[in-house]
C-alpha cells in the first residue's frame, strides 16, 4: 500500500494489523480520485472508518489543505498516526477515535466544515446513507461538497439521495465506487 501521487507519492503505508481493517487497493484508490479529480486546490477532508488513513493522507498529497480522520480502533488510530508520521506535516492532519456518529456532532459544534468526505466503513456494517443524512443535518458539507463511497455490492447505494447529485458509479470486482455531490439544497 502506497500514497499514488502528489507531494507524498511513492510512500510506503503501514496496514492496520488483524483482519477487522480492510485496506484500500492502490488500483481502487488511484481510480477514486480520477474520478473525483486527479489534484485539488485545497479544500478540507473528512476520512471517516480512516482504517489506515490512506484516503485522507492521499488527500493531502494530491492538495488538500488538511484533513480529520476518524476510526474507533485503538490499533487503527496508531497506524494512522505512524502512517501520517511519513509525511512529515503532521499540522496538516487530525486523528480522532471515538464513534463516528459522536465525533460528527464534536465537529459540528466546533463548526467545521468539508468539501471532501471518504467512507469506507466495514462492508458488514453499511451505515452511510445514516451519516450522509448526520452530515446535512448538521452542516457540515460545504455546498459543492463531494462525498466518496467505496463499498461491496451489496450496500445498494441510490441513485438519489436528497440534497445530492450522484456523480459516478463504478464497480471494481467486488467493489463498488459512488460518488455523489452537495448540492446544498437548491434543486
Amino acid at each position: 500500500m502506497r500514497i499514488v501521487a502528489g507531494q507524498y507519492k511513492g510512500r510506503r503505508l503501514k496496514a492496520v494489523n488483524g483482519t477487522k481493517t480492510r485496506p484500500t487497493t492502490d488500483k481502487v484508490k488511484e481510480s477514486m480520485f480520477n474520478i473525483i479529480g486527479p489534484y485539488f486546490d485545497g479544500g478540507r477532508v473528512l476520512d471517516v472508518f480512516a482504517g489506515s488513513g490512506a484516503l485522507g493522507i492521499e488527500a493531502v498529497s494530491r492538495g488538500a489543505q488538511e484533513a480529520v480522520l476518524i476510526d474507533r480502533s485503538f490499533q487503527a488510530v496508531k497506524t494512522i498516526k505512524e502512517n501520517i508520521g511519513l509525511t512529515k506535516e503532521e499540522e496538516k492532519f487530525s486523528v480522532v477515535k471515538g464513534d463516528a456518529f459522536k465525533i460528527l456532532k464534536v465537529l459540528a459544534e466546533q463548526k467545521q466544515n468539508f468539501d471532501f468526505v471518504f467512507f469506507d466503513p466495514p462492508y458488514r456494517e453499511q451505515k452511510i446513507l445514516k451519516m450522509i443524512q448526520s452530515l446535512v443535518q448538521l452542516q457540515l458539507l460545504n455546498n459543492g461538497a463531494l462525498i466518496i463511497c467505496e463499498t461491496d455490492q451489496n450496500a445498494d447505494l441510490p441513485q438519489k439521495i436528497a440534497n445530492f447529485d450522484l456523480l459516478k458509479q463504478v464497480e471494481y470486482g467486488i467493489t463498488v465506487l459512488t460518488c455523489y455531490q452537495f448540492n446544498g439544497g437548491e434543486k
